[in-house]
């Protein structure tokens, strides 16, 4: 990779972003990160502070900033949002306003930029209530939540912008992302964060519902390696397209807490016993989740390299840490 390359990386201060904008550095790129720090950290960053990274606090849907934190980009990665199905639910305006118009701002802008490519962050929200396993691009269903809607919607202004504009837009489906710098507290917090606080903490983790329910977790690195090979690749087929971002197994909630547990209790061996608390389950969950990346394998060249369990030992050495 040229050193001269520039990327933006919008909400770069974030849990998947830092991991992103440490990966690219590492791979020459120069890295402008933008944030408003709305859900993430400037401790995420620091260690990344200076030589080929720059920060810029602002807010994506502030026109002036973001055309200024384009000046000289060639590429950009957009992940800024606000996550979490729970908090779409509670309010439906700040998700739409945040994934849905700042992202058409993103592209508007970026576009007038000349920016020659746009990575975005899209979900496994977007299969909805499609029960077919495992979730193919192209079987998508209705979605179940506001934060679901926004995200397809984020797709369809992307392929619009490609075929309109020749922007090329790359999107990823990410499947329940993990890993160091997922942050355990707030009434939004993801599952593996609020099982690990809790049994760190010696409390039993809440499940809502029978814990049947599955999910193909992604960790973090995974997730970073595909947003490079995405920016990266010269496969037309890539263009104007999406693509599951996971490991490509399933877990049940059961499953995985007795995973952390085991694991967990080989820093603390009081965590071995215990239990778990079931509460009511929730609305906009889907129930099964399992991604085929056959296609993001063949275009983008994605090789998922850690395991669940592999990505559960790296993050609960991080939240020890974070707990003392």
């Amino acid at each position: 990779m040229s050193a001269d390359r520039r990327v933006l990386v919008t909400g770069g201060a974030g849990f998947i972003g830092s991991h992103v904008c440490e990966r690219l550095i590492a791979s020459g790129w120069k890295v402008r990160c933008m944030d408003d720090l709305t859900t993430g950290h400037r401790s995420n960053i620091q260690a990344l502070e200076g030589g080929h990274f720059s920060f810029v606090e602002a807010d994506i849907r502030d026109a002036s900033a973001l055309r200024a934190a384009l000046e000289g980009i060639d590429r950009v990665v957009h992940l800024a949002a606000l996550g979490s199905v729970p908090r779409s639910i509670a309010d439906p305006l700040a998700s739409e306003s945040v994934n849905l118009t700042g992202t058409l701002q993103l592209f508007t802008e970026a576009r007038a930029a000349g920016v020659e490519r746009v990575v975005y962050a899209s979900s496994s929200s977007v299969y909805g209530d499609s029960a077919s396993l495992p979730k193919r691009e192209g079987e998508e269903g209705r979605p179940l939540s506001p934060y679901a809607v926004t995200k397809a919607m984020n797709e369809a202004y992307a392929l619009l912008h490609h075929r309109l504009f020749d922007l090329r837009t790359i999107g990823l489906r990410f499947f329940n992302v993990f890993g160091e710098r997922q942050d355990p507290a707030g009434p939004y917090a993801a599952a593996i964060p609020r099982f690990v606080e809790a049994l760190f903490a010696h409390r039993p983790p809440k499940v809502h519902g029978d814990g049947a329910q599955t999910r193909d977790f992604t960790y973090v690195k995974n997730a970073a390696q595909a947003v490079e090979r995405a920016l990266t690749t010269d496969d037309d087929r890539a263009f104007g397209s999406v693509f599951n971002i996971a490991y490509g197994e399933r877990t049940d909630l059961l499953q995985l807490i007795a995973l952390i547990r085991e694991l967990a209790a080989q820093l603390d061996p009081a965590i071995a016993t215990i239990g778990v608390e079931h509460g009511p389950p929730r609305s906009g969950d889907v129930q099964d989740s399992l991604a085929d990346i056959t296609r993001a394998r063949e275009v983008l060249g994605f090789d998922p390299d850690h395991d669940l369990r592999q990505g559960l030992e790296r993050a609960l050495q991080w939240y020890r840490l974070l707990q003392a």
